[in-house]
């Protein structure tokens, strides 16, 4: 019997946004119970790169464009594309090099980029302001299982958030915003009060190990990024997920059960 095709692995990114006041805190979102993947589950902002990421006129829109190759350019324009179509935060400066301020667009404007009836780039130019690029640091990179029917090649990116603006969810992929304690994610997924997926509990796990955001920055840039595609290994006690053990998360052998 020949084996089922795998499944296309899609680029995908997302943000761990950062704070230190009033405590070390991350930006989480719940996914709408509706959601195919990951239905509310609590996780990071982020998603699919999708073609408009990558189009070459966004070197006029901005900042760091340079400094990147073709595909980081459009993973990193999709990680903070998905954190404003999902949260209201827009990582850009203002063309007099401050960054933005208050609420970047109004609720309306960011459905309609989530829908495909705007551009994420029209809009950038509307607010005469240019994306961010350099505010992005590499934290992680997985890849989904081969097992798995839906596979994405994730960017994880570590932010320190922008201090004058406010997060409010989309109401459609996500149904809650909330800033909390990566300690806390942990605490909550360990006691069964929320769902957290695999990937994203082992990067609030590496999260947890820094002591601010600006440590969890200076961490990540110090890191040597080790791409990380779970493993299936038969066990006695079952089937279970490994992860290489240079990548940084320590010994890890998951149940395959507990990754949905």
């Amino acid at each position: 019997m020949s084996e089922a095709p795998k499944a296309d692995v899609k680029p995908a990114a997302t943000i761990l946004l950062l704070r230190d006041e009033p405590t070390f805190e991350v930006l989480m979102v719940k996914r709408h119970h509706q959601i195919d993947f990951a239905s509310g589950a609590l996780v990071f902002p982020g998603g699919k790169s999708h073609a408009g990421d990558h189009d070459p006129n966004w070197d006029a829109h901005t900042v760091g464009w340079e400094a990147y190759d073709a595909d980081q350019r459009g993973l990193r324009i999709a990680a903070i594309r998905e954190v404003f179509e999902e949260a209201g935060i827009l990582l850009a400066r203002r063309r007099d090099g401050q960054p933005m301020s208050g609420e970047a667009c109004p609720m309306a404007v960011r459905q309609a980029v989530d829908k495909g009836e705007t551009r994420f780039i029209d809009v950038v130019s509307s607010l005469d302001a240019y994306l961010d690029l350099d505010a992005l640091t590499v934290f992680a990179r997985w890849i989904t299982p081969s097992m798995m029917p839906k596979r994405f090649d994730t960017w994880f990116y570590a932010v320190n958030a922008p201090a004058e603006q406010v997060a409010a969810c989309d109401g459609h992929e996500t149904v809650d915003a909330e800033w909390i304690a990566p300690s806390e994610v942990l605490r909550l997924a360990a006691a069964g009060e929320r769902k957290v997926i695999f990937p994203t509990r082992m990067n609030v796990q590496l999260l947890a190990e820094a002591a601010s955001a600006a440590d969890a920055v200076a961490r990540a840039a110090a890191r040597t990024l080790v791409t990380v595609e779970p493993q299936m290994e038969k066990r006695e006690s079952g089937r279970v997920l490994v992860l290489p053990s240079n990548a940084g998360y320590g010994e890890v052998a998951e149940p395959v059960e507990n990754i949905s």
